[in-house]
């Protein structure tokens, strides 16, 4: 059974395509990653689905309601936690939680055992005020509020952003024992390295849904030879490497460019033609979600 269905849905601000015919399922219990760039239309997508704002064209279902008719039993059964940090800085951290609890007619007590693992992680600064916590704090109690009337699907949109790795790691090890809890959760991201924390991804590009699958299967589907190149001097390796016979694409990847090899690409003659390179090194590599994102932008 899914929790969430979007059929051929779009937004356009003015002339700019925010969305353009995105469709995709997400199960009831999965955690569904919505994977991409600044501007791929993911914080759209999270508007339309919490009923913010209205879409151009196309629907979608949330948990069984119609976010065009049904708007108003979505905003009661979702919790949604926006980009930005929205609680109310002035209050403290208890205070948020229940007045966020009061909004949806519950308290603190009756929905405590489901933020527990993460309100014990905040609860020594229950008296502080929510704007003078760190980032990674301030991401915990957002969650929390959002987790306070045990909504039915949770919407994250970019929920690590701008914290540091351990508290980017510790966020999604709440969100994976919030499954066991049967919450529907769609978390979007910029952050590739988050994507095998989904059960499963989309990959989005400038308002369309590149590719949907696993993160192992995405990856296994890549079928090209990948290598990783480097030597003193990486701009030139890059600019080269891009001329030779046999490379459809070279990009920057770490510490290392990535190069795609073509049907005709023969790493003797790549090394001869890059012969006075001294410290040329190349080995293969193993692709990434970046590497299919990135050979799927270009298609």
């Amino acid at each position: 059974m899914n929790a969430i269905e979007v059929h051929n849905l779009s937004k356009s601000y003015g002339k700019l395509h925010a969305l353009t015919d995105v469709s995709f399922s997400v199960e009831t219990g999965e955690l569904f990653g919505i994977i991409g760039p600044d501007g791929a239309g993911k914080t759209t997508l999270f508007r339309l689905l919490t009923t913010l704002i209205n879409p151009d064209s196309g629907s979608a279902i949330v948990d069984n309601c119609d976010i065009a008719k049904d708007y108003l039993s979505i905003r009661s059964r979702v919790g949604y936690m926006p980009g930005r940090f929205s609680l109310y800085p002035d209050l403290t951290v208890e205070e948020n939680l229940k007045f966020f609890a009061s909004l949806f007619g519950t308290t603190l007590d009756a929905s405590f055992d489901l933020i527990a693992p993460i309100y014990k992680q905040i609860a020594p600064f229950s008296s502080r005020r929510a704007g003078k916590l760190s980032g990674g704090m301030k991401q915990k109690l957002a969650l929390s509020c959002a987790l306070i009337h045990r909504p039915k699907v949770l919407f994250l949109d970019e929920p690590t952003t701008g914290v540091d790795a351990v508290s980017r790691s510790e966020f999604w090890d709440m969100l994976s024992n919030l499954k066991n809890h049967n919450i529907t959760i769609l978390v979007s991201t910029p952050y590739m390295d988050e994507a095998s924390r989904c059960n499963r991804i989309a990959l989005c590009n400038e308002g369309r849904i590149l590719g949907i699958d696993t993160p192992d299967e995405i990856m296994r589907s890549f079928d090209k030879q990948l290598y990783g190149i480097k030597s003193s001097n990486m701009y030139s390796l890059l600019e080269r490497a891009r001329k030779v016979e046999g490379v459809e694409d070279c990009y920057p990847f770490g510490e290392r460019h990535h190069l795609l090899a073509g049907p005709s690409f023969d790493i003797q003659m790549f090394t001869a033609q890059l012969n006075d390179i001294r410290d040329l090194d190349i080995v293969r590599v193993e692709p990434t979600i970046e590497d299919m994102f990135i050979k799927l932008m270009k298609q």
